[in-house]
């Protein structure tokens, strides 16, 4: 018998000892279970101490105590810590920032700038908190931006617009 026909044997036959590769719950409750790609209750971390160099892909929340140089892309947050830097561009669906971050930020939904945040570099997000003390240094747009949604009466610097109380000032 030849290699290939032991082969073909060994891949038909099933495996008779051990569960290795096999789930200890029946079928139907491993079918039943809903997948989810992003793990809202688990943070992937990288610590202090601890330096990335390339690109890093995550399909839930990420943080950063450590130092990144290159792109970040997460379905989830990004958490960078007071010592954490990230030096390249950050791809997320929200973010947190509390250290530094050197480069281009794409944020779907939420970005927030802490006290102790330093960012330096363009902002691309849908809403922006910014607390005192936090450094941006950049650009920021805001997608597509608000301006076009609000009322034209509302954005009039005519007096009809505004109300009364602007005549006791005199």
């Amino acid at each position: 018998m030849g290699p290939a026909a032991i082969f073909a044997r060994n891949a038909v036959e099933p495996q008779s000892k051990g569960t290795m590769f096999r789930s200890e719950k029946p079928a139907a409750a491993a079918m039943t279970k809903p997948v989810e790609p992003i793990s809202p209750g688990k943070i992937n971390s990288i610590m202090e101490g601890t330096s990335i160099v390339g690109e890093i892909q995550s399909d839930s929340n990420i943080r950063i105590d450590g130092k990144i140089k290159g792109t970040l892309t997460a379905r989830g947050r990004v958490i960078v810590g007071q010592n954490g830097v990230i030096e390249g561009e950050v791809v997320c669906q929200s973010a947190d920032i509390e250290g530094t971050v050197l480069g281009k930020v794409n944020c779907q939904d939420l970005l927030s700038l802490k006290a102790t945040a330093k960012l330096h570099g363009d902002i691309n997000t849908k809403k922006l908190a910014i607390e005192p003390g936090a450094v941006f240094t950049g650009n920021c747009s805001m997608a597509g931006g608000v301006v076009k949604e609000m009322d034209p009466a509302r954005l009039r610097t005519d007096g009809a617009a505004r109300p009364e109380p602007a005549q006791a000032a005199r």
